[in-house]
């Protein structure tokens, strides 16, 4: 599994952005995925997952019923579309997968890079 986000940018609050992160490998279709976030001088945070088919999400009460996680295994992608977006959402995204098909209490195994988003006007 290797994995690179894209996607972020800057945006007005209320705004909306698509993140994707794509697995290179093309290995990642039994991998449950999920999105962090870490915004400046805090800890990198949970915020939503997606399990291997697609079939189990899971989402950090702060991003409930604004954020999407969605996944397109054909194309090895895991997007998260994220509407009605506020200022404490800046941050900088991370893509993860663990080695399971669903999401565990341990930390993912695979890493993208960064993808960063900013919510200002």
């Amino acid at each position: 599994v290797q994995l690179q986000a894209s996607g972020g940018g800057l945006v007005q609050p209320g705004g909306s952005l698509r993140l994707s992160c794509v697995d290179s490998r093309r290995t990642f279709t039994n991998n449950a995925v999920g999105w962090f976030r870490q915004a400046p001088g805090k800890e990198r945070e949970f915020v939503t997952s997606i399990s291997w088919n697609g079939g189990i999400t899971t989402y950090a009460d702060a991003v409930k019923g604004r954020f999407t996680i969605s996944r397109d295994n054909a194309k090895n992608t895991v997007y998260l579309q994220m509407n009605s977006l506020k200022p404490e959402d800046t941050a900088v995204y991370y893509c993860g997968a663990w080695s399971s098909s669903y999401r565990n209490t341990n930390s993912p195994r695979y890493w993208g890079q960064g993808t960063l988003v900013t919510v200002s006007s």
